[in-house]
């Protein structure tokens, strides 16, 4: 790639809508804002269950089409968000969703699951050396909530930041580059327990969108407040957030801020979007700028 923006973000998500869910209104500002923003999204998400009865064509008990649905949801969302670098880890296709942690489905051949890490590490390492992106966002060791894909895609992102930086590996892969920041998502406590009040306060039931509301333990990645050491000034992008989440619509139903999964349990839609640094050097408690202490990075596109 040429003319690389003066910042560059790389995500790394295990299947349609995760990215939205977790990173939507942050990819929309670092867009908006000129950075080059890149998502690599490592399955289809195949099998996903569908919440529209209109689409239940799709389910994957009956054909395997909903991965082609979900690419097609996954790029009208990346319209939304205003992200024309979107990429599958190793092309469309490459591996697949290997449902819920325990199901037969883990084990079946081209499972990401399965796959061998540094191989799939490789087809990442050459993305990373193609756009040379100084900060990746990806996911925590527990995938933030335990689904194999989750723990995989994770896997395969901190192993490729070590391979992509290493001159020893797989020179046709492109000139070696260290990414300078890695965060994993997270959400403080405090926030995602002042969501649920909220949603409580908005009422459950028949008459309302969600019959319930879902537990806290539901919500991926929560952590103590002080374990939060970045938070972007997300806010103003919400509605390109909620507009990506809609454009899943076999995965969400979204209602004002709040939204839920096929459990049909309400969950709250968070404005702002929190990380937690794991590599790099932090220039404050919390830091409001990915790119923070990045030389020749921090703000660098802020007025394209």
């Amino acid at each position: 790639m040429t003319d690389l923006p003066g910042r560059r973000l790389l995500l790394v998500h295990a299947h349609p809508d995760d990215e939205s869910i977790n990173n939507g209104a942050t990819m929309a500002k670092y867009a908006a804002e000129g950075a080059h923003v890149t998502l690599v999204t490592c399955t289809l998400g195949e099998e996903g269950e569908v919440i529209p009865p209109g689409l239940a064509h799709l389910a994957a008990d009956r054909e395997d089409v909903l991965g082609a649905h979900r690419a097609g949801e996954l790029a009208a969302a990346m319209k939304e968000l205003g992200v024309t670098d979107h990429r599958f880890l190793g092309g469309r296709g490459r591996y697949r969703d290997s449902g819920m942690m325990g199901a037969p489905q883990n084990d079946r051949p081209g499972s990401f699951w399965r796959a061998d890490v540094d191989e799939a590490a490789a087809y990442l390492v050459e993305v990373i050396r193609e756009v040379r992106p100084q900060v990746l966002v990806t996911y925590d060791a527990h995938g933030g909530y335990g689904h194999p894909d989750h723990i995989q895609a994770h896997r395969v992102a901190m192993r490729a930041v070590e391979l992509a930086a290493e001159p020893a590996f797989r020179r046709d892969l492109g000139e070696p580059h260290e990414v300078a920041k890695v965060y994993w998502n997270c959400v403080p406590r405090s926030v995602v327990e002042a969501g649920f009040a909220r949603l409580r306060e908005a009422g459950t039931g028949d008459a309302r969108p969600f019959p319930g509301v879902a537990a806290l333990d539901d919500v991926p990645g929560v952590v103590p407040d002080d374990e939060v050491t970045a938070a972007p000034h997300t806010a103003p992008y919400v509605s390109a957030k909620a507009a990506a989440m809609r454009a899943h619509a076999t995965q969400i139903v979204v209602e004002g801020r709040f939204f839920a999964l096929s459990n049909g349990l309400g969950q709250p839609l968070l404005a702002d979007e929190y990380y937690r640094l794991v590599r790099g050097k932090a220039v404050a408690v919390r830091e409001d700028d990915l790119f923070a202490g990045i030389e020749g990075a921090e703000g660098a596109d802020a007025a394209c």
